[in-house]
């Protein structure tokens, strides 16, 4: 896949491997390393010290401090080079404290989109991104989803090419909460499509005269 990182118009879309190089080579032992309930955070890191019975002694990274938690509370961490990955489907582990940490760092580093599988999660950064420009817009037209950092025009883009290659119907289901973004998205969905037909649409048109 191209390195987008390096564009412009990508700042809030790719994420630049080469910075994260350093956190993906960091110590890593994934017999100790494990996330534990934290009232503040959601999760926290920590090491497993011991294990005794259904209960599991743990050292936190952020104090030092040993706690005790029931087994079924300790959740396993995925290796470091899943990082910031772009597609949580590829996770080694997609439990509930990976999935909140791998969205919450690319949420900080300001990137909204992020892939699980066929689904498109975006988290709503309450404020205007510049990652919905006509420019954008042409770089992910006809692009297949793995050639592109994860965006709702991918999305859009697909649906809209299996439409007009396979002349059959096709749907994209937005949903979340109350405040998540679903109007908003839904509209840059339209907008996609209303430009890439207009830009269709304006190209037949050059062919025909182009012909007469």
């Amino acid at each position: 896949m191209q390195d987008w990182s390096q564009d412009p118009e990508f700042q809030y879309l790719a994420v630049d491997r080469k910075k994260l190089l350093r956190e993906q080579t960091t110590p890593f032992d994934g017999k100790k390393a494990c996330w534990v309930p934290c009232e503040k955070e959601g999760f926290a890191r920590a090491e497993i010290a011991s294990t005794k019975g259904e209960e599991v002694t743990v050292k936190l990274l952020s104090n030092n401090l040993d706690k005790t938690f029931k087994k079924d509370d300790v959740q396993q961490v995925n290796p470091p080079k899943y990082e910031m990955t772009e597609d949580m489907a590829n996770m080694t582990y997609l439990n509930e404290a990976s999935v909140l940490h791998n969205l919450r760092a690319r949420y900080t580093n300001g990137f909204i989109y992020t892939y699980s599988g066929l689904f498109c999660i975006a988290v709503n950064p309450y404020r205007r991104l510049p990652i919905y420009t006509d420019g954008v817009i042409g770089k992910y037209r006809g692009k297949r989803k793995l050639e592109m950092p994860p965006h709702l025009f991918s999305v859009a883009d697909n649906a809209y090419q299996n439409m007009v290659q396979d002349r059959e119907n096709q749907s994209c289901l937005i949903t979340g909460e109350s405040g998540a973004g679903k109007t908003e998205n839904t509209k840059k969905v339209i907008m996609y499509f209303a430009k890439v037909a207009a830009a269709l649409q304006k190209m037949t048109d050059e062919e025909k005269a182009a012909a007469d």
